[in-house]
């Protein structure tokens, strides 16, 4: 039996993660993502990938076992425009990419969703070779995604029923 729950852990990472990029000046790699996944899994009930599991985190049982990607990118100054998420991995199988969104204090604030076929239509239609080997802005992101979650509103209900 682990000594620490998982919750507790996450929780001890943001607080780490944080103090250590305004102390470093830089953030704490990798981080951010172990984060994500498991906001994302807690918050929208999503279950862990299969081991092996080649393109995909989590899987949505509620949406009859979706395959979904998940992306997070922290968010340390909203001024700065062209941030970038990590490139999606279009060759492998997936259904569903989630984004999640992080403060400062690496707290989710907002997730969005994206189909693959969106996706790939996006990057046919786009001029960018960064759009077509996977790579979008969190603006493109968010305007061709759907906003799924808030801090402030939580799960959104029709898109995200598996509140149960």
């Amino acid at each position: 039996m682990p000594l620490y729950s998982a919750n507790a852990l996450i929780s001890q990472a943001r607080k780490l993660a944080a103090e250590y990029r305004r102390t470093m000046g830089k953030p704490l790699p990798g981080i951010s993502n172990e984060i994500a996944l498991h906001d994302a899994m807690e918050l929208l009930r999503l279950q862990p990938a299969p081991e092996g599991g080649m393109g995909y985190d989590a899987i949505d049982p509620a949406r009859d076992g979706l395959r979904i990607q998940i992306k997070s990118r922290t968010i340390f100054d909203e001024s700065k425009s062209g941030q970038r998420i990590g490139q999606i991995k279009v060759d492998q199988e997936w259904d569903l990419v989630v984004l999640v969104l992080m403060d400062e204090e690496y707290e989710p604030y907002e997730i969005y969703e994206l189909e693959r076929g969106e996706l790939l239509e996006q990057m046919a239609r786009s001029s960018s070779k960064r759009a077509r080997r996977g790579a979008l802005s969190i603006a493109r992101f968010k305007i061709i995604g759907r906003l799924v979650w808030t801090r402030d509103g939580g799960v959104g209900a029709e898109i995200w029923d598996n509140q149960g």
